[in-house]
């Protein structure tokens, strides 16, 4: 099956589309949209088969404070919030799991990050994990952080992860 990567369009049907994961599904379904065409806070792009949508991953510029990267990754670099892309959602269709197309759309991503560096900066990736996709994540190069942050009520924790902009592997 040919799969294309491409922006989320109005007429993208959502309503059927199911990852497993109701928060996924149900953000894909009500708030993609939304977010993507009335409210601009992010961009999302679906992965396409035969006219379905397959698999999604929600995009966003953000920023990041120094102290918040590996020591490693500090060095001249100022002390003011520095711009990242979020990866901020990232879903497969439990019709299509374990086809690649998850790591497929985070190497999209990671494209549009190095476009962003190019354009107007960017120092890496950074993606809210959940527990059980960590070490997908790790699996693709991406690496912990210290994040401060509120606890999150009857929920496990994500952990935050970042990929700097020099350790994105070239296109093939």
């Amino acid at each position: 099956m040919q799969i294309e990567i491409r922006p989320l369009r109005l007429e993208d049907e959502r309503s059927s589309f199911s990852s497993g994961d109701i928060e996924l599904d149900r953000f894909f379904r009500n708030y993609a949209g939304l977010n993507q065409f009335r409210l601009h806070l992010g961009t999302t792009y679906v992965a396409v088969g035969d006219g379905t949508v397959v698999g999604y991953a929600t995009v966003a510029p953000g920023s990041i404070a120094i102290s918040q990267l590996p020591r490693s990754e500090r060095r001249r670099l100022p002390a003011y919030p520095l711009p990242i892309l979020r990866l901020a959602r990232l879903a497969v269709a439990t019709t299509h799991q374990g086809r690649g197309i998850g790591s497929r759309l985070v190497r999209f991503s990671l494209e549009l990050a190095r476009e962003m560096a190019t354009r107007f900066g960017c120092i890496g990736v950074v993606v809210d994990a959940k527990p059980a996709a960590v070490a997908f994540y790790v699996r693709l190069g991406f690496a912990g952080l210290v994040v401060e942050a509120g606890e999150l009520p009857s929920r496990p924790r994500p952990q935050v992860l970042f990929l700097p902009i020099g350790s994105i592997p070239p296109r093939r």
